[in-house]
C-alpha cells in the first residue's frame, strides 16, 4: 500500500465517525424534547396568606339617665277666632279708626257702627209704651182701692170667686202684665241700640273686612273676621310611640326656617289629642303659645298657617344606653365585640329610636364594645380588628364592601 493510499483511507474512516457521531446528538436532541414536550410542568403551590380580620368601628356603651330628644313639626292655628256678625239690621255706616287687616283691637273696643235712626225710634215709642203702661197700673190700683172701700161697706161676705171679681183682681193682673210686657220692650230696644255698636270680644287682630262700609245687614250678616292674639295654638303630629316620653304641661321650643338664625319661641305642651293624623295615622299635639305676635316680648312672631319644628325635652328619664342609629340592625340587633375581638350577637329592646341616635331599655351592659360601622355580611364568632384614631382603610387592609 502507498502512503498515499494510506491517508486517504484514513480520511474516509473520519468523515464516517463524525456523521455518526452527529446522528447521535440528533437522536439525543430529539428525543429530549419529545420527552420535554410529553412531561406536564411541574408548579410548586404555596398555601394563600391568611386573610385579615375585618376592621370595625366600635362604641363603647355607658347606662345613664336620660330620655330621648324628641321633635315633630306642625302648623300654627288661631286659639280664639270669630267672623263677628251684626246681631241686629241696619245699614253699615262706618268702621272705627285703625279697623284695617293686620292691625290689633283691644277687648271691648268698638269695630263698627250701624245707624241707629230706626233703632232710636224704636226705643223712643218702646220708652213711651212703659210710661202708658205704668199710668194705667196706676189707674188700676186705684180702681182696686175704691173697690175695696165699698165691698168693705157693702158688709157681706162674698165667695173668693166673687170677691177677686169685686176687688178688680184680673184687671190687675193684666195691668200688672202689660206693665212688665212694655219693660222688655224698652230693654230690648236699649239692647239693639247698643248692639249696633259691634265690638271685639276679646284683643284681637284683624284678619278681613267682610263688607264694605253703607251694606245693608240683616241680623246675623258677618262683618269683619277676628283673631285672638293672647295665645296661638300649633298642631303637631309625631309618632304614637313617643307620647310615653311627654307630659302635658311641659315646655317645647319652636323654630322656624322663616326665623331669624338662633331664633326660637317657648310653648307649652297643652294635651294629646285622642284621635291620629289622617295621613300617616301620627299622634296629634297641641302646643300653646302665649303673645305669639310678640307684641310685649322679645322673638320672632307666629304667623297663621305658618310649619313650625317643636322640640321636646321629656321629664321622664330612665337609665338607658345610647347608641347611633346605624349600628342596628334590622329585627332589633346589634353586634357587639368580646375580649377576644370576635363578634356577638345580641337583641335588644328599644326605648325609642330617632334617624340618627336610638336609646336602648336591654340587651346591652355597661362597657360592652357594639360596632357602628365596617360590617357587611357579620357571621357569630367572626374575628376582627378594631379600628384605631390612626388607622386608615389603606393602612388596615379593609376589604372591598366592609365600610358600611
Amino acid at each position: 500500500m502507498t502512503l498515499s493510499r494510506y491517508y486517504a483511507t484514513k480520511q474516509q474512516g473520519r468523515i464516517r465517525l463524525g456523521a455518526i457521531v452527529a446522528l447521535l446528538i440528533l437522536v439525543a436532541t430529539l428525543a429530549l424534547a419529545w420527552w420535554i414536550i410529553t412531561q406536564p410542568p411541574r408548579i410548586e403551590r404555596t398555601p394563600p396568606p391568611e386573610p385579615l380580620p375585618t376592621m370595625v368601628d366600635v362604641v363603647t356603651v355607658n347606662a345613664s339617665s336620660q330620655a330621648p330628644n324628641l321633635y315633630a313639626f306642625g302648623r300654627v292655628e288661631a286659639e280664639q277666632e270669630t267672623m263677628l256678625a251684626s246681631r241686629v239690621a241696619g245699614q253699615l255706616e262706618r268702621f272705627a279708626e285703625g279697623v284695617v287687616p293686620g292691625q290689633v283691637v283691644g277687648q271691648d273696643t268698638a269695630v263698627a257702627f250701624i245707624d241707629q235712626a230706626d233703632l232710636a225710634l224704636t226705643l223712643e215709642d218702646a220708652q213711651a209704651q212703659l210710661a202708658n203702661a205704668q199710668a194705667l197700673l196706676a189707674l188700676e190700683q186705684a180702681e182696686q182701692q175704691r173697690a175695696r172701700s165699698e165691698y168693705e161697706s157693702f158688709g157681706r161676705q162674698l165667695s173668693a170667686e166673687r170677691q177677686a171679681l169685686v176687688l178688680r183682681e184680673p184687671q190687675l193682673r193684666q195691668a200688672q202684665a202689660e206693665l212688665t210686657q212694655a219693660r222688655v220692650a224698652r230693654d230690648q230696644a236699649a239692647l239693639n241700640v247698643e248692639r249696633a255698636t259691634l265690638k271685639a270680644p276679646w284683643r284681637a287682630m284683624v284678619q278681613e273686612r267682610l263688607v264694605g262700609a253703607g251694606s245693608l245687614l240683616s241680623q246675623g250678616t258677618e262683618v269683619v273676621h277676628l283673631v285672638g292674639v293672647e295665645q296661638f295654638w300649633v298642631r303637631a303630629s309625631l309618632p304614637g310611640e313617643w307620647t310615653e316620653w311627654l307630659e302635658a304641661g311641659s315646655s317645647v321650643t319652636l323654630t322656624s326656617r322663616g326665623w331669624p338664625e338662633g331664633a326660637t319661641r317657648e310653648g307649652t305642651l297643652v294635651s294629646m289629642l285622642p284621635s291620629l293624623e289622617e295621613n300617616g295615622l301620627q299622634a296629634q299635639l297641641l302646643i300653646a303659645v302665649n303673645d305669639p305676635l310678640a307684641l310685649e316680648t322679645d322673638g320672632p312672631a307666629l304667623r297663621l298657617g305658618d310649619v313650625l319644628r317643636a322640640s321636646f325635652q321629656p321629664a321622664i328619664q330612665e337609665q338607658l344606653i345610647s347608641l347611633p342609629s346605624a349600628a342596628l340592625r334590622p329585627g332589633d340587633v346589634a353586634w357587639r365585640v368580646d375580649e377576644d375581638n370576635r363578634l356577638r350577637r345580641t337583641s335588644v329592646t328599644l326605648a325609642y329610636r330617632g334617624e340618627d341616635d336610638a336609646l336602648i331599655r336591654s340587651g346591652l351592659e355597661t362597657g360592652q364594645q357594639v360596632v357602628t360601622a365596617g360590617l357587611a355580611q357579620p357571621r357569630e364568632g367572626q374575628l376582627v380588628r378594631i379600628r384605631r384614631p390612626n388607622d386608615t382603610p389603606a393602612q388596615a387592609g379593609d376589604e372591598p364592601g366592609d365600610e358600611s
